[in-house]
């Protein structure tokens, strides 16, 4: 398992990490110890969780993830091999359930960490990340930005105080993002220069062949500020895996279950993912192990979180760490892209 630095700290996390978001909903706790035990079998040592997983979210399933990792890490002993990942959620999203409303408030992160923290049965989280901005901008999906005069948002200067409260108090040790903005990662580190408070490590976006819009303002303050990205959904929900294509819903699959999950299933995604499955098969790869090798190869990635509900798919997934793409085939990759631009943000 190739290893790489978590920004500027001195951890290094695995290549793949596990995402855990369907744990407590698609997956039960026994199925989550089976992908534990492979993963961490396979080199894996980086597990990223959030205190409002599952997903979807709901009130009567919330931090059930969080616990069955939890539970996992109590019976196998193994906490200080492994990087634990979590996160703080944002206002909105139909969480009133957590906290009457989460927010980015002090008194809001330090109980949600504390909440985190019993849950995983553990004394520390080594990345602790902001899930989304208390502020309207532009993430889930949204391209165009619209200012709001009226908007009602946590100064980031709150939360970053909060955050490095919580490494003071040796609950925390690391920091991250995830949802943000170009404008976002810099006001977060204007701050951690200008206070001396922790600097951000790692940014957890969306990235994948139908979604590169990471590439356009992010990719160069992973570079130069060492805040790298943490890719997730590297496969679309599922939908560069070809599995959907033909107008097919497989059985118990993400994009079947809940219609919620619509942010690849446009025309213009449905046309890219048939031309990327296409070029997979025409250089002898699976699709999925095409579209985890490019993001795996992206010298901004920290980290790909791969989630799957089945150990087969959890198998195919780790298997994209083999494929190594030649020049020629991320030429081709380029031509689709060039005529799918972002189809998918």
């Amino acid at each position: 398992m190739q290893t790489r630095k978590l920004g500027n700290t001195d951890i290094d996390v695995s290549l793949i990490c596990l995402g855990t978001m369907t744990w407590g909903e698609q997956n039960t706790e026994q199925e989550a110890f089976e992908q534990l035990d492979y993963a961490t079998s396979e080199g894996i040592n980086f597990i990223d969780a959030a205190e409002m997983y599952p997903v979807p979210p709901r009130a009567e399933t919330q931090g059930l993830t969080e616990t069955y990792l939890g539970n996992w890490l109590a019976q196998r002993g193994r906490r200080d091999d492994l990087v634990i990942a979590s996160k703080v959620a944002g206002p909105g999203n139909g969480l009133s359930y957590l906290r009457n409303g989460p927010r980015l408030t002090r008194d809001h992160i330090v109980a949600a960490c504390d909440a985190s923290l019993q849950r995983l049965q553990t004394d520390y989280i080594d990345l602790y990340q902001v899930h989304w901005p208390d502020r309207n901008t532009n993430f889930f999906g949204k391209l165009g930005y619209e200012h709001d005069l009226n908007e009602k948002s946590t100064p980031i200067e709150e939360t970053l105080e909060a955050l490095n409260e919580l490494i003071k108090a040796g609950k925390v040790r690391h920091i991250g993002l995830s949802n943000e903005t170009p404008w976002g990662a810099m006001e977060f580190l204007r701050l951690a220069r200008e206070k001396n408070w922790p600097r951000i490590a790692s940014i957890q976006n969306p990235y994948n062949l139908l979604n590169r819009s990471f590439e356009v303002g992010m990719a160069e303050i992973a570079h130069r500020e060492q805040t790298g990205l943490l890719a997730y959904s590297p496969l679309a929900f599922g939908m560069l895996s070809g599995k959907y294509m033909g107008g097919k819903w497989p059985e118990k699959a993400r994009l079947t279950l809940y219609e919620r999950f619509s942010r690849y299933t446009n025309g213009s995604g449905a046309d890219a993912t048939r031309a990327y499955v296409e070029l997979a098969r025409h250089i002898g790869v699976s699709p999925v192990q095409l579209a985890l090798a490019y993001v795996n190869s992206r010298s901004f990635l920290i980290s790909n979180i791969i989630g799957a509900t089945t150990m087969e798919q959890l198998r195919e997934n780790l298997s994209s760490l083999s494929v190594n793409l030649s020049p020629e085939t991320l030429d081709a990759i380029e031509t689709i892209h060039q005529e799918f631009t972002y189809p998918c943000p």
